[in-house]
């Protein structure tokens, strides 16, 4: 799409499906951030049969969802087609073949947050979400201390997937409900390979200065 519209494409790597950004990742031994996005799109017409399908249990709008894979620092490699709000980011992933590619690839780290938990037993662990919450009620100091040590140091190293997922937000077809449904996946594609393109340059710029 980029190159049909006149965009130069450097030489390099190129990622084009989720089982070839799990292949780099594991290769080069990098750690990998997933989670999932909502895009506000136009309410289905009334009478359709899929209308409630669209209705986000989270933000109680109509929305599509896709999941986002960036690197440890933050730099978008995969976009994935979308699904209906109503998905939950779970089963968006197990759709996606993720489990499969991860329990059959190479021993690599993938973050993600709580929504996700149940993939790390899947995967053998390639899947590390926030640490279970063992006390319900009356936890001692000690536990209490650790549970938030941890929680704060896994937050801290996979919110770098919230910093891809912002600059995707700043084109404003995906920061308001403008777009078709029909036609927001492969926006939300072509948006992504923009960004990824320019973040290779920048950081191709920088480690030449």
């Amino acid at each position: 799409m980029l190159a049909e519209r006149g965009c130069t494409i450097s030489p390099g790597v190129r990622l084009q499906t989720l089982a070839e950004v799990i292949d780099h990742l594991g290769t080069d031994g990098k750690t990998g951030i997933i989670d999932g996005t909502e895009i506000r799109v136009r309410r289905p017409a009334a009478g359709r049969k899929d209308r409630d399908e669209f209705i986000s249990g989270k933000n109680k709008q109509n929305a599509v969802k896709t999941m986002v894979v960036t690197d440890g620092d933050g730099r978008v490699l995969f976009c994935s087609p979308t699904k209906p709000g109503s998905c939950a980011d779970i089963t968006h992933a197990r759709q996606l073949g993720l489990v499969r590619l991860l329990a059959d690839g190479p021993a690599m780290e993938i973050l993600a947050d709580a929504g996700y938990q149940g993939l790390g037993a899947q995967t053998g662990g390639r899947v590390i979400t926030p640490p279970h919450r063992k006390f319900k009620k009356n936890a001692p100091d000690w536990y209490e201390e650790m549970y938030e040590r941890q929680r704060k140091e896994h937050s801290s190293r996979r919110i770098r997937v919230e910093h891809g997922i912002a600059h995707l937000k700043n084109w404003r077809t995906l920061a308001r409900h403008l777009g078709r449904r029909e036609h927001i996946s492969r926006t939300v594609q072509a948006i992504a390979g923009l960004l990824s393109h320019q973040q290779t340059a920048d950081l191709t710029s920088a480690r030449q200065m």
